[in-house]
């Protein structure tokens, strides 16, 4: 399995960077967790965005959705044609809040890109040779933490969230955790996100082996995140950077 992060910063983009977007593919399926501000860029400079097998929306925030209406254009308006359309996995109710900006010819065009299906977390995904099962985590309602799976690996992606036994449950055994780290330290428990020293808890708690932090906003310092994470958690820990990748186990 392979991980390539596509956006790393929360809510907006500092320089040279995006929001909330990460690939996985093993070498005959790809799937995108989440699609947020300059995503697709980024994606087209590893893979082809018309060769995208699924994509999934965690929850109804903006920075993780915000390009799904540009790989609608890639889709309808591709050099041959219009592509067939691709499976998107969204929270309940979601993809009809996408499609209310738009005029109604817009939201047609959009239906006609993608496949909807809305999630549910008892869920058991397949997609080619993944499988991905969604966990609802403490953020806005619904919010889905996403555990995606091959024969010899398992990824957790926390989405957004706040520390609690929810996300400690999808994270569990996990190889890889890929978790957000939105606050600085003296921003814990204010609102529904994780520090880097929650993070760092999480994979502890879980057992995991590699931490990977994302979701960072602007202002946090990425190297003072690392050092926070390190503190608390003995295992491999990275901070995301737009285009790393990791392919693991």
């Amino acid at each position: 399995m392979r991980l390539t992060v596509l956006g790393s910063a929360a809510s907006y983009p500092d320089a040279g960077r995006a929001c909330a977007g990460h690939l996985v593919r093993t070498d005959d399926t790809a799937v995108l967790l989440d699609c947020g501000n300059g995503v697709l860029s980024n994606l087209g400079k590893v893979m082809d965005p018309l060769e995208l097998d699924a994509v999934f929306i965690t929850h109804e925030h903006v920075d993780h959705f915000a390009d799904i209406y540009a790989l609608q254009s890639a889709l309808r308006y591709a050099p041959d044609g219009p592509m067939p359309p691709v499976p998107l996995y969204v929270p309940a109710g979601l993809f009809s809040r996408i499609g209310a900006v738009l005029s109604e010819r817009g939201r047609t065009e959009l239906a006609e890109a993608f496949v909807v299906h809305e999630m549910l977390e008892s869920d058991t995904i397949v997609v080619g040779d993944l499988t991905v099962r969604p966990f609802e985590v403490h953020h806005v309602e619904p919010t889905y933490a996403l555990v995606v799976m091959d024969e010899a690996g398992i990824l957790c992606y926390t989405s957004d969230t706040a520390p609690d036994e929810r996300v400690v449950t999808a994270a569990h055994g996990a190889d890889v955790l890929l978790a957000e780290a939105t606050l600085p330290a003296e921003y814990q428990g204010k609102v529904a996100h994780m520090t880097a020293g929650e993070a760092a808890e999480l994979a502890v708690r879980a057992d995991v082996s590699t931490l990977v932090l994302t979701h960072l906003w602007p202002s946090v310092d990425r190297a003072s995140a690392a050092h926070e994470a390190r503190e608390i958690f003995n295992g491999r820990v990275i901070v995301a950077d737009e285009l790393f990748d990791l392919t693991f186990p």
